[in-house]
């Protein structure tokens, strides 16, 4: 059974990465055309616009897979600003201040970052053969380890 779960990772790591990628962008797309029951960011306005532009653009890259781990790099980044900036003026903990989709966003990116787009991306049309950067680099000699 542990195998099998093995050969259905980059699989599941594609499905999480689309997911977040489609929440990520829903939510640009909330901020800037006041669309699924959120108020319009006026153009402009710092940070909430700037904001809206990064989670719309980052999270349509997540979403595709295309250039994903600096799309997701940048959206955490934007996340982490947005929870110590915004959020954390209102309350300590997440829970009291708001910020708990600024938290989940800034941590499930950062993932995204560190364990590559999945199987299933539009990165791996632009790399030898089909193959991920890792697999490429695994193929040179250069063996990567993935636990049990």
């Amino acid at each position: 059974m542990i195998n099998n779960l093995g050969r259905a990772q980059p699989y599941a790591l594609s499905l999480f990465r689309i997911v977040i990628g489609l929440l990520f962008t829903c939510h640009g797309v909330a901020s800037l055309f006041g669309l699924l029951g959120d108020a319009r960011v006026p153009a402009g306005t710092w940070p909430g616009w700037y904001a809206a532009v990064i989670q719309l653009a980052g999270g349509a890259l997540v979403l595709l897979g295309l250039g994903t781990r600096t799309a997701a790099l940048v959206g955490s980044g934007s996340m982490a600003f947005a929870y110590f900036d915004v959020h954390q003026q209102r309350g300590l903990l997440p829970m009291e201040n708001g910020g708990e989709a600024a938290v989940f966003f800034c941590w499930t990116l950062l993932l995204i970052v560190f364990s590559g787009p999945g199987a299933l991306a539009v990165d791996r049309l632009f790399t030898s053969r089909g193959a991920t950067r890792e697999e490429t680099e695994a193929g040179r000699g250069q063996r990567l380890r993935v636990p049990a």
